[in-house]
């Protein structure tokens, strides 16, 4: 997909190759637009990093693009099936998908815009970011943060059996986590900033892991902060006091956010404390003329509020706009 030298001008650059930035450029197919995707990873490039045999909250319908059935062995779609889901169809629909580029500049205007990348330059009428926020993890800025047994990342258990493993975190990446390392012969210290495990927790996950910290499997810390971290243990504030727990590894799974450095670059403007880009929802353009936004970076900080299910209707509007065709009548679908 990504072979192509190709560098004429399009309809569409869109910066992106996640679900919704395939579904970008699979509605500006259909309105008889050409698009062009360019990604600084892989196809799907987050959900690459997602846990191995991650299973997805919603049913595969909501997850569909470009109207691909997406087959599945369960209820609700794992990881691996969704990764070959999204390859195919960008295979299938002879999607212009640029991998390995990074964009690095984007100038000129709508009808005019030139966007330099790690690769090349391409000319396009205008620009989609669809660039998630996956690839960004929210630090929290203490001593130790950069260490190499540190991550902001979980992917698999196996690694931390028989070892010592501070998660931090009460929301589902963090659950996961704990869950599968305890199942795992890990020991598992659970760092919690609020008093609970936040109820945003999928609803098949929260309860088994309240339970495993009740018998006592998974330790948790309620109303702690990580203050620094060493090579062998991580020093905590709790409302006792100053605790030490050793640590062979740790986790700190709090949260994720979109890419500023590359909104701020296209001259975009923001809004309230959770810094969401302003757009017209009608047309998903960006206040800069000819730069729209689709999916989960529209919501800024609040990274619950679009999802795979639910952001698809941006790229029907983008295409719609661009196209100059009514907006279609299109209700977000699935919840979180």
């Amino acid at each position: 997909m990504d072979a192509r030298t190709d560098s004429s001008p399009v309809d569409l650059l869109i910066v992106g190759a996640g679900p919704i930035g395939l579904a970008c450029a699979l509605e500006a197919k259909r309105v008889g637009l050409t698009a062009r995707v360019v990604e600084k990873g892989a196809i799907v490039n987050s959900l690459v990093g997602y846990p191995t045999q991650m299973e997805f909250f919603s049913t595969p319908e909501l997850l569909e693009i470009g109207g691909h059935p997406l087959a599945t062995t369960y209820y609700k779609p794992r990881r691996e099936e969704a990764l070959d889901y999204y390859r195919s169809v960008a295979q299938r629909e002879g999607l212009d998908v640029r991998l390995g580029e990074r964009v690095e500049q984007a100038d000129g205007e709508a009808g005019a815009f030139r966007v330099v990348t790690s690769k090349g330059t391409h000319e396009a009428r205008a620009v989609a970011v669809a660039t998630g926020f996956f690839d960004q993890p929210n630090r929290i800025g203490v001593e130790g943060e950069d260490l190499p047994h540190v991550s902001h990342y979980y992917k698999e258990p196996y690694r931390y059996s028989g070892r010592k493993t501070v998660v931090v975190g009460a929301k589902n990446s963090a659950a996961k986590a704990a869950l599968e390392i305890n199942r795992h012969g890990g020991d598992v210290t659970l760092v919690v900033r609020g008093d609970e495990i936040t109820t945003s927790v999928k609803y098949w996950i929260r309860p088994d892991l309240l339970n495993r910290i009740k018998e006592g499997a998974i330790e948790a810390l309620y109303h702690t902060t990580v203050q620094a971290i060493t090579p062998d243990a991580v020093r905590l504030a709790t409302p006792d006091g100053e605790r030490t727990v050793p640590a062979d590894f740790v986790l700190l799974l709090t949260g994720y956010h979109p890419d500023y450095s590359l909104l701020e670059a296209l001259g975009l403007t923001f809004e309230g404390p959770e810094r969401a880009p302003v757009v017209d929802l009608d047309t998903m353009e960006s206040t800069r003329p000819g730069v729209y936004l689709a999916g989960t970076v529209c919501g800024g900080y609040a990274t619950s509020r679009w999802f795979i299910e639910n952001g698809r209707i941006h790229a029907a509007r983008i295409a719609a706009a661009l196209a100059g065709l009514p907006v279609p009548d299109l209700q977000p679908q699935g919840q979180p």
